[in-house]
């Protein structure tokens, strides 16, 4: 019976694959793609016009932490130490934090569908932000993840009521979720409209369409926080994850707490989006189609299933927006367009699979 379930929720690939991986053992895998991480993290940080190799940024970053000179150029310096590492950073946290997000909420939905940004939490997140900004109703960081916050809780809200009202199956709350997202996308629209100031307006389309240039230590230590904490939290409720893959009564049956953990786990993620939107923008598809990619690697079993997941979510985002400020260089391209030119077409997949499965 769990083998039918899970093959209906998520393909028959979550069962037939990972188990070479896995066979490795836990202490290998996480060493691997930690290494595979930080290869990532150096080499990204030396993609652009500048001439700059690993070993420029490896001396940076010993100069930072010892105060040795580096032998670079204050202009080098300030070129891996203040621009690149901050964003390839948040990239890695930001993609980390979108895929734990995506993991959570189609295993407490049993939607394989399900993400932030389909379900709408990223739009109100993002009307959240948008109105701290224009609207003058905070400052500061505080300020603008508090209001993401509070917006990406009313949107997730109204689906949850949506898909209640229209009979709670796992295809409406998609539904609602198209609908939640379309509701607060007009919304921050409106703000836009009420917005008379030019260099308010672009930082509306900051939020709109995603980006990571204007990142900082300060960003990447709030989204590192809470992305950790928030993945720390689902780890010790990766028992109760398992069990809601087979269906809230079988949860229940099994002594989870039902709506103790959902609520928990729902309050976590939307914390996550509302910090990663607040930083980096409405950056769609990474919570869908990553945590795919990881129950083919490693299967269902959430306590490998989500360091997996944050791993590749880290990798994939921030080479997707190191393609991104390199490709039309010295234009740049939003990353939230990037992401949706690569998720859109997974998505599409996704979706004609769920229906041939149904």
């Amino acid at each position: 019976m769990t083998t039918r379930v899970v093959r209906r929720t998520f393909g028959a690939a979550s069962l037939r694959r990972g188990t070479a991986l896995l066979r490795l053992g836990p202490a290998s895998l996480w060493l691997g793609a930690g290494v595979l991480l930080l290869c990532s993290v150096a080499v990204a940080i030396t993609i652009g016009p500048s001439d700059l190799g690993p070993g420029d940024v490896a001396a940076v970053v010993w100069s930072k932490l010892t105060g040795v000179e580096s032998g670079l150029s204050r202009i080098q310096d300030g070129i891996v130490w203040d621009l690149r590492m901050p964003r390839t950073l948040l990239a890695a946290v930001c993609g980390a934090g979108l895929a734990v997000c995506g993991v959570i909420l189609q295993s407490l939905l049993r939607n394989p569908l399900a993400d932030p940004f389909v379900l709408g939490i990223s739009s109100g997140a993002s009307t959240g932000a948008v109105s701290i900004v224009v609207l003058g109703l905070g400052a500061g960081s505080i300020g603008l993840t508090g209001g993401a916050f509070l917006g990406s809780l009313a949107a997730f809200g109204l689906v949850l009521l949506l898909a209640y009202v229209a009979g709670g199956t796992t295809d409406r709350v998609v539904l609602a979720g198209v609908a939640a997202t379309q509701l607060f996308s007009a919304l921050t629209s409106f703000i836009v409209y009420l917005a008379a100031d030019a260099e308010q307006t672009r930082s509306v389309l900051f939020w709109l369409l995603g980006s990571l240039a204007t990142a900082t230590w300060a960003d990447v230590g709030v989204v590192g926080l809470v992305v950790l904490v928030g993945l720390g939290v689902c780890l010790a409720r990766a028992s109760a994850l398992d069990a809601f893959t087979f269906g809230q009564d079988a949860a229940a049956s099994l002594g989870v707490h039902v709506a103790r953990t959902r609520i928990l786990l729902l309050v976590i993620t939307a914390l996550m989006t509302a910090v990663v939107v607040s930083t980096s923008g409405a950056i769609g598809f990474v919570g869908l189609v990553l945590p795919h990619a990881a129950r083919a690697l490693v299967g269902f079993r959430h306590r490998v299933l989500l360091p997996t997941a944050a791993v590749m979510g880290a990798i994939f985002l921030l080479w997707v927006d190191t393609a991104a400020r390199t490709v039309l260089d010295p234009q740049e391209l939003p990353v939230g367009v990037a992401t949706a030119l690569i998720g859109v077409p997974a998505f599409v997949v996704l979706l004609a699979r769920q229906g041939r499965q149904s």
